[in-house]
Formats: structure tokens, sequence, C-alpha cells
């Protein structure tokens, strides 16, 4: 069942105001991913199936708050404004308790504002941007950052091609406020859905309640996030669709009359056949894909920084943002492109993510030891194959578009 939502014409409009993104400066390509990981696959191979050919990773000692802190500052600094609340969306949180948006407002020194976490995987972005609205049309709140952020290095197995090839690290922020009904960035509808009998299409089986930490070491395909790939691109194109389309009557609109369409960088064919589906031009699709590869929560921010970045829709145009992820878990917004100049920021390791590290200073992470042991093995021959990799990303850079890199306010 979804659950469509139109905020109305009359009290409060919620308007997006301030855009941010933290990309990790570590790139790496399809051909660095096989090598890591010891993959049968090659970069054509991954391009053809996905239309992935790089990936952010987040470096040693950096986590998900880390680059949440950095992607919501940079909101900040776009909007000029002060936030009231604070949502994360995170499947990988810094720990499992307590949750990690907490310790961000304290890092962009915001308080005692209210700050909590929410999990609803690849659609998380859309559900806490759906919330943060509905709150703002209450009257709870004037002012929520809305933040997307993760580190799937931290759960993805590097010998799982299904998967290892697929997710990158980042975050993306948008800040909402009161505004005129009207103005550009004005959150129009949506649609929220769940369907719990698929919740073993996309998982981590252990370390929930369900299946506690123990003395006894999980096996591998426990520990690791998997992923049953052709069902879930089955669900993902009919779920994005219903969604898609639920969000757009909801606003009033037609396909046609978008002028951009971002939906989750989840894989190039599900975008493709989706926005087919629907009816948009592909002049009017956006995203990055390419160049981030499934950022999870972090995807769908991500791509509209990007896309603003680029200036590549006017202020106003009517806009939808879909999504779909693990739980199952689906969602869409209506909106109108926001007017609000995108900024960016790099991610900096907290003294807490330090002090929760091991003695090596590395962050606690899933399969941590596993990992270890595997480097150890591969140690002599990876020096040698780190240089091949660079050389032959260096190629594939110098022919094709460099992209936008979130570095530095736009």
């Amino acid at each position: 069942m979804t659950v469509p939502q139109t905020f109305s014409t009359d009290g409060r409009a919620t308007v997006v105001c301030g855009i941010g993104a933290s990309l990790p400066p570590q790139v790496r390509s399809n051909e660095d991913v096989a090598h890591d990981g010891g993959l049968a696959t090659t970069d054509a191979w991954v391009r053809s199936r996905t239309g992935i050919a790089r990936r952010r990773r987040a470096a040693t000692g950096v986590a998900t708050g880390d680059l949440a802190a950095a992607a919501g500052r940079a909101a900040l600094e776009s909007a000029a404004a002060r936030p009231d609340m604070l949502l994360l969306a995170t499947t990988t949180p810094d720990r499992r308790c307590p949750a990690t948006a907490p310790e961000v407002a304290h890092r962009l020194g915001l308080g005692t504002i209210p700050a909590f976490d929410l999990a609803a995987v690849c659609s998380g972005f859309v559900y806490a941007m759906t919330v943060a609205t509905g709150l703002v049309r209450s009257g709870v709140c004037g002012c929520p950052l809305v933040v997307g952020a993760e580190t799937y290095s931290s759960i993805v197995d590097p010998h799982d091609r299904d998967t290892a090839v697929v997710f990158g690290d980042g975050a993306g922020a948008v800040l909402l406020r009161t505004g005129e009904h009207g103005e550009p960035g004005e959150v129009i509808a949506s649609d929220l859905g769940a369907d719990g009998s698929g919740s073993d299409l996309i998982s981590i089986a252990s370390g929930g309640s369900s299946a506690p930490a123990t003395g006894t070491r999980p096996p591998r395909d426990h520990r690791y996030l998997r992923m049953r790939g052709r069902e879930v691109y089955a669900q993902a194109v009919r779920r994005m669709t219903q969604s898609s389309r639920a969000a757009l009557e909801r606003a009033g609109w037609e396909p046609s009359e978008l002028g951009a369409f971002i939906g989750h960088q989840a894989n190039q064919r599900i975008l493709d056949t989706v926005g087919d589906r629907l009816g948009i031009a592909p002049r009017h699709r956006f995203g990055n894909i390419r160049d981030v590869g499934n950022t999870a929560a972090a995807s769908v921010p991500l791509a509209l920084a990007d896309t603003a970045a680029r200036d590549l829709v006017r202020p106003g145009a009517p806009t939808l943002l879909t999504a779909f992820g693990g739980g199952l878990t689906w969602g869409s917004i209506a909106l109108t492109w926001p007017a609000a100049p995108p900024h960016a920021d790099s991610p900096h390791p907290s003294a807490l993510s330090a002090d929760h590290a091991p003695p090596d200073g590395r962050p606690r992470r899933h399969g941590d030891r596993s990992r270890e042991r595997e480097e150890h093995r591969r140690q002599d021959g990876r020096q040698q194959g780190r240089r091949q990799a660079e050389h032959r990303q260096r190629e594939h850079q110098q022919r094709e578009e460099t992209p936008w890199t979130p570095s530095t306010p736009m």
C-alpha cells in the first residue's frame, strides 16, 4: 500500500532553500574494484549492466557522520540559514547506538535542536524529506536540515560482484524552510510505500536483534549486504513507476510538464525503463550514476546537487524525485526546482570516530578482521596493481567528460 500526500495550498508552504554535497576524494574505477576483490568482471561488463564507471570510497577513519556533517555544512552555507531540526537518512550509522544525527548536529554547532536518524535504505532521503515537510506544515519546526549519508564500503563484501561494483560512499543534504506558495523549491506532493514481504531481497542477515552479535563469528554471507538483483530490478521498476504516477497525480501534473526527473541512482537501465514508462523526455532526466555509483540514501540529494551545479534546470520547473530501497520501501516527491545555489564540502574525521576506532585508528566496521586477513594475503601484489589501476583510471578520465567534483563551494 502507498500513502500519497498533498501539501495543500493553504497555510504553510515548505521550500528547499539550501543544497549541499560531500564526496570522498578517493575515486575507485571498475578495474580497481575488480582487482581489489578478485572479481571475474570487466569495466565494459559493469558499464553495460549498471551504467557505473567509478565510485567514491571513504578513506580510513572517515565515517558516515563525517560525510553527513560536511554535506550539512555545505547546505547551510548554500542557504545562509540556521536549522531547527536535523533528520539523517542512513543505512550505515556510525554506531548501532546511539543515532548519528545528534552528533552531526553538535558538530555543526546547532546546539540542542531535535535530531534523529531515519532508516529506509535507498528510499531514506525521500522518506526523510517527506517527514520534514510534514513537520514544517504542522508547525513542529520551521527550518529542518535533511541529510542522506552513507559509507556502504563498510557493509559491502569486496568479493561479491553483485554489490561490490554497484555501491559508493557520499552524502547530500537540503535545507527546508517555511515559505510562500509558488516559490521555486516548493514541495507540492509526495507518495510513500513499503512491502515487508520482500525484506530479504536487500539485507544484512546478522547484527540486529533477530541475529545478535555473539562470541561466534557469523558466516560471511551474514556479515555483509546481500542483494537478489533480478528481483530487485523488477520491483524497483514497478514501484518507482507507480509511486511517480501517484505523486504526479497528487500534484496535478502530467509527465510531459516535467522540467526535471531524478530517480534513485541504482542502475542506469532501471532509470531508463522508469523514465520510458512514465513518458518523460530523455533531455529532462538527470543523474550522476556514472561517476558516483549507487550511494543509497545519499543518491537523490547528490544527483540534485550535481544537476543544480551544472545549471541545467530553470528555478521553478516542475520536478519529480523517486526512489526505491530495501525493506522494501519506495517513495516520490513532486516539487518545483529550487533556486538555491549548491555548495559542497570535504569530509573530515571527527574525534569521536577516532575514539571508537580499533587501535590502528580505522573506524570500526563490519568485517574488519576478515578484511585485514585478506589484505595481508594480497599485500605483495597490491602495490603494482594499484599503479596499473591508477594509470587506467587516468586514461578513462581523459577520454570522458570530467564530472562535477564537490570539493569547494560552487
